[in-house]
């Protein structure tokens, strides 16, 4: 079988892994997996929360008729899961099991930012939380960062309850702080807030309290961001497929996807499982889910 990646990061696709219940399609999706390494699948469909053993069999599914329009993702040490439900503007905890614990925003309820409703037009103004919230991203300390996104031009930050601390981002191209679709969020052990600023082709790196640190400029429309325990950062690229890169910004891999272009339809969320294998959303209708099986 071929190969993509290098060195410590090869990796093979795993054909047809998810196996689904016959008829059921996957929208596009957020991922994140348990200590179990079962993978949770938030998703723009008829079936919104599905739920895979490892092995990619079906387990389970909830949601039906209550989330939509889903982007982003994130699990904690508890096992609760948050859900950004783009449209309705806000964002929401779960337990695993399917019960509500806390909802952030208000439903249908989208701040003001004089948006045009298409995201190559930015945002007129920043505002408060929240307009089509993209990701969450839990600190340390258990604070949650939540970006904020197709609407909006921030990354907000609230305690581990709910209440919202502090709010960074400006709409623009280039400066610092500046965002155009912040599109997903990664707070590493340090502290450290990693945000796919996606509109500007850019990863931009923050203090905890906000204030610009560094930025990557080598990337093609970054969708997402995971930092694993070894410190390696993988970003999914709406304009390839994955880039892998160490803390410090080198590549490490980088490669495309299997069946797509590279122009807008490659990568739009990522996860890694304990095991070191990658999940990837793809930008593309009846193969968005791949499962790289680690090698090196």
């Amino acid at each position: 079988m071929a190969t993509v990646g290098t060195g410590k990061y090869t990796y093979e696709l795993v054909e047809n892994w998810a196996r689904l219940p016959e008829g059921w399609v996957l929208g596009q999706t957020g991922i994140v997996t348990d200590s179990r390494d079962r993978v949770y699948l938030f998703n723009r469909g008829d079936h919104p929360l599905i739920v895979l053993d490892a092995d990619g069999s079906y387990y389970t599914s909830w949601g039906e008729g209550v989330l939509s329009s889903a982007h982003g993702m994130f699990i904690d040490q508890q096992e609760n899961i948050y859900l950004p439900v783009m449209n309705s503007h806000v964002v929401l905890k779960y337990s695993s099991s399917g019960n509500l614990l806390m909802t952030l925003g208000t439903w249908d309820q989208p701040s003001d930012t004089g948006w045009s409703g298409n995201y190559q037009d930015p945002v007129k103004q920043a505002a408060g939380p929240f307009h089509r919230p993209t990701d969450v991203a839990i600190s340390p300390s258990g604070d949650l960062y939540i970006s904020d996104g197709y609407g909006n031009a921030r990354v907000h930050r609230f305690t581990a309850d709910g209440d919202l601390q502090m709010s960074w981002g400006v709409p623009g191209k280039t400066a610092p702080g500046e965002f155009h679709v912040p599109h997903g969020v990664w707070v590493h052990t340090d502290g450290r807030v990693f945000v796919a600023d996606r509109e500007n082709n850019r990863v931009q790196i923050f203090s905890p309290q906000g204030e610009f640190l560094a930025q990557w400029t080598n990337l093609a429309r970054p969708c997402d961001i995971y930092i694993d325990a070894d410190g390696a950062v993988y970003i999914p690229e709406l304009d390839g497929l994955i880039t892998i890169l160490s803390l410090d910004g080198q590549i490490l891999a980088r490669w495309t996807s299997p069946t797509g272009t590279g122009e807008g339809d490659g990568g739009h969320a990522v996860w890694v499982d304990s095991r070191g294998d990658i999940y990837l959303n793809q930008n593309q209708e009846g193969r968005r889910l791949l499962k790289y099986r680690r090698l090196g």
